[in-house]
């Protein structure tokens, strides 16, 4: 609209050099087609349209504009069709009713200057006119709705973007949340309560069997010394302790099996060609097996576990038998409070991996864990 604008005005005032040369109203009009020139460059420099701050100095710049207009028309009626830029003009810095009737007084003065240019009456130069401003009037109004509409659309999408942000931001914390609470269960909360165990028993047996008591002590002391390197590992978020040095899963299971680990007999076989694990992997089936064995060692009042690691391929299964007393699964849904959390975690864990978790057990007659995870590149 700006490039039409000058465009127009040049041309007018070039028509009217070469129609009518010489004339003494010709310094008026190049002084008016100037100074009309440097007003509409002040235009953009204001800035603000209509319901922003500066609406008053907007008003004031269209009147002078407006003015200057007219005042060229009236001498020179071929800068009518300048009047096609003011229109948009109008309509961007005026109120809808009020750009309407400045719309409507500017198709009249085109009308008027073009049938003073005609030699006779021309019905076309009545009707040309406000034909030109309805469509420069509905055009501009359509644009404004397609505006409103898209900004009301960037809004929308802007604002669930937000709440999307905020509920994944959620998502993440509960998910965090799970997974330290886990961590801290398969770890902290087992090795508390093998400690409470090992140190009861030693309390029993103190003034009868010195040495068991002394054992069951340096057991609890080794137990307690592997949950302060928990604690640390999770200050730092990092792998299981269990695995620095470039251990792998096959040398931390050996580990749990070694005698004094556990207050239980623990055999551990491995089956198949082992291969290298992801940390995921690794770790969660790590933490699949301190589990098994912390609730074995809690509740199932088992002599001796079998820990078994087979590679199978196309996915790896950690096995996890015992001889305990057994329970049925059917009826081994956490009620709340501290217990009851293992058996969900477990499966949260394999179930992340895309693996399964199953549970084979029958009481009196032990129990079965199995924890499969698939492998992408076996």
């Amino acid at each position: 609209m700006h490039a039409a604008f000058f465009l127009l005005l040049g041309a007018s005032l070039v028509r009217f050099l070469i129609r009518h040369p010489g004339e003494p109203r010709t310094p008026w009009i190049i002084a008016f087609s100037v100074a009309l020139a440097l007003l509409y460059v002040l235009g953009p420099v204001l800035g603000p349209v209509q319901g922003a701050p500066g609406t008053g100095r907007r008003f004031t710049w269209l009147g002078a504009v407006v003015a200057s207009w007219v005042v060229l028309v009236v001498l020179a009626p071929s800068f009518a069709w300048c009047a096609v830029p003011l229109f948009y003009t109008g309509l961007r810095t005026l109120p809808a009713r009020a750009s309407l009737v400045l719309v409507a007084l500017l198709t009249t003065l085109v009308v008027a200057a073009q049938l003073r240019l005609a030699e006779g009456f021309d019905p076309n130069l009545v009707l040309a006119p406000p034909a030109v401003a309805a469509i420069a009037t509905a055009v501009f109004v359509h644009t404004q709705r397609q505006a409103a509409r898209q900004r009301a659309l960037i809004d929308d999408l802007l604002r669930t973007r937000r709440e999307l942000a905020a509920t994944e931001r959620r998502e993440g914390t509960l998910a965090e949340r799970q997974r330290l609470s886990m961590e801290i269960h398969d770890t902290l909360a087992q090795g508390l309560s093998s400690q409470q165990m090992l140190l009861q028993a030693a309390d029993r047996t103190w003034d009868s069997d010195a040495e068991a008591a002394r054992r069951h002590v340096r057991t609890a002391a080794d137990i307690a010394a592997r949950g302060l390197a928990e604690a640390r590992r999770f200050v730092h978020d990092l792998a299981p302790p269990q695995f620095d040095g470039g251990a792998g899963l096959e040398d931390a299971l050996r580990a749990l099996a070694a005698p004094g680990s556990a207050t239980v007999s623990v055999r551990f076989h491995v089956e198949g060609v082992p291969v290298p694990l992801p940390d995921r992997v690794r770790s969660a089936l790590l933490r699949i097996a301190q589990g098994a064995l912390a609730n074995v060692t809690e509740h199932a009042a088992a002599t001796t576990v079998a820990l078994t690691l087979s590679y199978l391929g196309d996915q790896v299964v950690l096995d996890v038998a015992d001889d305990g007393r057994g329970f049925d699964p059917g009826a081994a849904a956490p009620s709340g409070g501290a217990r009851g959390h293992g058996l969900p975690a477990m499966r949260a864990r394999v179930r992340q991996l895309g693996g399964t978790l199953t549970i084979e057990s029958v009481p009196g007659e032990g129990t079965v864990l199995s924890a499969s995870v698939p492998l992408e590149n076996p």
